[in-house]
């Protein structure tokens, strides 16, 4: 009994990822590489061919390679401010990450309040004089403004969820680096670069992966501030399967999506690669 118990240990979280991570994947897999009950590559073709799936995937590839990075830079300087603090730390992080109760699709309609027509945006410019008249800037004719709008949304919405994990990650730092470092003459910024970016490797793994996957992932805020004129992958999977019914073509975005996740989360292991034995 004591060797099964491991086991028995594992057994409920085992049955969860089978029944729900496991078995939809395999359903997944198999519908995009079917139609008509025989296997084929006509859903990835479908796919491929039809003219909104390069805008949808550039849009999503810019999406990312802005709004990580930008995060990333706002989290550590976050994280950082909020380890410095001797008093209202808590208060401050609690501050900080409001965003994080708030859903994707409530972020959106705030955002969508501000660039609105008769939004917050335009009635402070009107109030200032700065225009006559509102300015409709979430229109067809205005994609960047969409785009603009909806990397300004994700990155108050989710900079948080880095911000958090980073703060642990400082949490585990010992001290004693930080003030040997300080006693051999390193300034603050040398501390911050050579001292404490090298050990919260493992942290900012997890936040990067968990926050790519996340931007791979945008679709609720996308289509508050900008519908369907602004394409993304996962907006185009959600059309294909209920809007023109094709559950094929949804299954071959949804791979895409897939594939995307694995490569960018392995290139993110890869450049941040911790050896076993420089672990704290």
């Amino acid at each position: 009994m004591p060797r099964a118990l491991p086991y028995l240990l594992l057994l409920p979280a085992s049955l969860f990822l089978l029944v729900f991570f496991f078995y939809p994947f395999g359903l997944v897999v198999v519908e995009s590489l079917t139609r008509g009950g025989e296997w084929t590559t006509d859903n990835f073709t479908r796919m491929t061919g039809h003219w909104k799936f390069a805008p949808a995937f550039w849009n999503t590839i810019w999406l990312t390679a802005i709004v990580v990075p930008v995060q990333l830079i706002m989290a550590l300087t976050m994280a950082s401010v909020v380890q410095k603090l001797k008093t209202g730390r808590s208060g401050l992080l609690y501050i900080f990450a409001i965003p994080l109760g708030i859903s994707d699709l409530a972020a959106g309609l705030i955002w969508l309040a501000i660039f609105e027509q008769s939004g917050f945006l335009n009635s402070i410019l009107h109030s200032f004089g700065v225009i006559d008249r509102p300015t409709l800037y979430l229109g067809y004719q205005n994609m960047w403004v969409i785009f603009l709008a909806v990397c300004l949304a994700e990155i108050w919405r989710a900079t948080a969820i880095m911000m958090v994990i980073i703060v642990a990650g400082m949490g585990l730092i010992p001290k004693e680096y930080s003030e040997a470092a300080e006693v051999f003459g390193a300034s603050r910024w040398q501390r911050f670069t050579r001292v404490t970016l090298p050990l919260l490797r493992p942290s900012l793994q997890t936040a990067l992966i968990l926050r790519i996957l996340m931007a791979f992932e945008v679709f609720a805020v996308v289509m508050a501030l900008g519908g369907t004129s602004l394409p993304v992958l996962m907006g185009e999977t959600f059309q294909w399967q209920f809007q023109l019914q094709d559950r094929g073509v949804a299954a071959a975005y949804a791979m895409v999506i897939l594939g995307l996740s694995v490569a960018f989360s392995l290139v993110v292991l890869r450049l941040l690669h911790v050896p076993k034995g420089a672990r704290i």
